[in-house]
């Protein structure tokens, strides 16, 4: 599966489902870290920051909506968890309607 880059605050991780396996994607480019956080971080010292690990997340995710396919973000600080849909797009949409980033112009 491939995907394109997405910038997007620090507290926010965004997880894929496939079949049974959660795969935690802390590689996309941070643009906003208030506090000079490094973003190469592991994961699990990212997680910790908040106070979270990946277990707690994918318990979180599983509930909030079965473990259905398909993408899902975590907003790290405030511990809320969102389901986006199926493809990157779905991403970048979740991320515009919490009034993060720029929603892309369709007109030429």
């Amino acid at each position: 599966m491939s995907t394109t880059s997405l910038t997007h605050p620090l507290d926010y991780l965004i997880v894929r489902r496939e079949g049974a396996t959660w795969y935690f994607k802390p590689g996309t480019r941070i643009f906003y870290n208030p506090q000079n956080v490094p973003v190469s971080l592991a994961l699990e010292d990212r997680l910790h920051r908040f106070g979270l690990q990946p277990t707690q997340i994918m318990i979180e995710l599983f509930r909030l909506n079965g473990g259905k396919p398909g993408y899902y973000l975590v907003n790290l600080r405030q511990k809320h968890y969102y389901y986006c849909g199926l493809t990157w797009n779905d991403i970048k949409s979740t991320f515009n309607n919490l009034g993060i980033g720029a929603k892309e112009s369709t007109e030429k």
